[in-house]
């Protein structure tokens, strides 16, 4: 299974590193994609057609100002769609925030918060984790050693 991350602009790139430092911590395999929503909308609707039949499982999508990326995808796919807003421009990632969150019914996207890279990728893997019980392994060890680093913080 894979996870296929797109980003609106090579912009965006920077922004994204902890996605794929989440998915290779957990062995998620991923490829990388910039995809304009707005400028190149004939390559996107032929790279979402085609990703589940490269093994493609979920997609996340980031884009800063009017970030309509993870909404366009999520129209022409039947598979989970995570949005990340991107902070950029007048209004520092609000306007991407409601852009990637304010999805008319139907077409949902599963919105982080703005520059949630992480929680994107950590969102990604429990969604695979439901099919598969070795990531779902490694998803309560992770979630586990995060509890215990937080009691190890407090005294007995």
């Amino acid at each position: 299974m894979i996870v296929a991350v797109l980003m609106g602009s090579e912009s965006d790139d920077p922004k994204l590193k902890a996605v794929f430092e989440t998915l290779d911590a957990f062995g998620v395999e991923s490829e990388k994609r910039v995809i304009s929503a707005h400028r190149a909308p004939a390559f996107l609707a032929a790279y979402v057609s085609e990703a589940p039949r490269r093994g493609v499982a979920v997609f996340i999508c980031a884009a800063g100002l009017a970030a309509h990326l993870a909404g366009a995808v999520a129209a022409q796919t039947h598979l989970p769609v995570i949005g990340i807003p991107i902070k950029s421009g007048a209004l520092d990632g609000l306007d991407a925030l409601l852009s990637t969150v304010q999805m008319p019914p139907g077409v949902p996207v599963a919105t982080v918060g703005i520059d949630g890279a992480k929680n994107a990728a950590l969102l990604a893997i429990q969604m695979l984790a439901l099919s598969d019980e070795a990531l779902a392994e490694k998803v309560r060890r992770y979630k586990q050693e995060m509890a215990d680093a937080i009691a190890s913080k407090n005294p007995s």
